[in-house]
């Protein structure tokens, strides 16, 4: 039977050794973890927002320059068919009012453990407690390092007929995404694009004042976008935090964040009123009656709420403008400086990981021909939304199915032996 050696036990491994096992191959996954699917667990805590329901031209340029590489995976691996993938496993899901996708139970747990029966039924070898340490001498073996429980410090030199990594990012260490895995795959050879902080927050110096009372209070309904960079802007609430600013728009423009960064220097502009035009702004501000404090009139004019003020006066060194054009200016614009992002362990994924350049179309290494990688390995990225599930479970089935067909190639390429059944010459019909 034709084997095959999963390397990472989260969404992008797992599906594709349903794919393999589904296929015949006989299939053993290894998890540096105590069980599988730690990383999904947590993910299942905020209601496990597993795809997205926005159709395709909309759905890829979610992945930015990946788009591209990954479009034909997500085409053949698409939203529609993973929420058909979760109802064969009892789990129903629903679109919420934001077009994200969840199961009905609204957790992950039900999902994962018929998962993992249903892996088991199909033969699948889970081994926990696993950590590949690279590979041996021979090129062709992985070596297994057991972690904790009753196997701490063992070593042992497995070989499959076919390999899969998917040991995802560098986001989330005490699960497991550590990106260890990079030094051994440069080693050989391997392109490996930097892996960086992504859906992550953004450091701001705020003063002491304003971070002591805007802590945890949410900017409502703003537009934010990075000077210098032609990308829409990006609507949402952003949290205010004592060091920066976090939340699902400072996430969706953390590309564009951290090109600024890399060019020198990030101002983030934050359009405290995105639905009303400046002149209309303008027009408010000028109507100022002559008793009105600066708060009173900004709050009055423009419906701005404290912590809308406070930003203001925190941009500008608490000299707000009296001239209702730089107002209405500064509110469509309001510069926030930017020195940094949040570090790796605070981020939701990671940027970053094996350039597409060293993959061909089946996901498979070019420079070690019967390696595949799959998932948050990959250099790609996307907000939060369901597209890095989507893309993670796309990347997995189209690894899978590309060492399908590498099996099939390499069965059909091996020479035929001959054999001397004692009755006639070799070669004689």
């Amino acid at each position: 039977m034709r084997t095959a050696g999963v390397v990472g036990g989260g969404p992008a491994g797992l599906i594709a050794a349903e794919v393999l096992a589904g296929a015949g191959v006989a299939v053993t996954v290894y998890d540096r973890m105590p069980s599988p699917t730690r990383k999904f667990l947590l993910a299942g805590h905020g209601g496990l927002n597993i795809t997205h329901s926005e159709g395709r031209d909309r759905m890829l340029p979610r992945y930015g320059d990946a788009a591209g590489r990954l479009a034909p995976m997500i085409d053949a691996f698409t939203a529609d068919d993973l929420r058909a993938w979760c109802a064969g496993l009892g789990e129903e899901t629903f679109v919420g009012t934001s077009g994200r996708v969840f199961p009905r139970s609204f957790r992950a747990t039900p999902l994962v453990r018929a998962w993992l029966a249903r892996l088991d039924a199909l033969g699948v070898r889970v081994e926990r407690r696993q950590r590949w340490d690279g590979w041996a001498e021979d090129g062709a073996g992985l070596r297994l390092v057991g972690v904790g429980g009753g196997v701490d410090g063992e070593r042992r030199t497995v070989h499959h007929d076919v390999v899969l990594f998917a040991l995802g990012g560098a986001s989330w260490p005490r699960l497991g995404s550590d990106g260890s895995w990079v030094p051994e795959f440069a080693a050989r050879g391997v392109a490996v694009a930097p892996i960086r902080a992504a859906n992550v927050g953004v450091r701001v110096g705020w003063t002491p004042p304003f971070a002591d009372r805007f802590q945890g209070v949410p900017l409502k309904h703003v537009a934010l976008t990075v000077r210098g960079q032609d990308r829409p802007a990006v609507r949402g609430d952003a949290m205010v935090t004592r060091t920066g600013l976090e939340g699902g728009p400072l996430y969706a423009v953390g590309a564009a964040v951290r090109a600024a960064l890399d060019a020198g220097g990030c101002v983030l502009e934050v359009d405290l009123r995105p639905d009303t035009p400046a002149e209309r702004l303008a027009e408010r501000l000028a109507r100022r009656r002559p008793k009105d404090s600066r708060a009173t009139w900004l709050q009055r004019s423009l419906g701005l709420d404290p912590v809308a003020v406070g930003l203001l006066r925190e941009a500008t060194g608490n000299a707000v403008p009296d001239d209702p054009a730089a107002v209405a200016a500064l509110v469509k614009a309001l510069p926030v400086e930017v020195p940094a992002t949040m570090p790796l362990d605070r981020a939701i994924s990671s940027a970053g990981g094996i350039r597409w350049s060293e993959v061909d179309e089946r996901l498979m290494l070019r420079a070690l021909p019967g390696t595949f990688v799959a998932g948050e390995m990959l250099d790609w990225e996307a907000p939060t939304g369901g597209y890095l599930l989507q893309a993670s479970f796309s990347t997995g089935v189209a690894a899978a199915r590309g060492m399908l067909g590498w099996l099939d190639a390499r069965e059909r390429s091996a020479p035929t032996e001959a054999v001397d059944d004692g009755r006639t010459p070799l070669g004689r019909p």
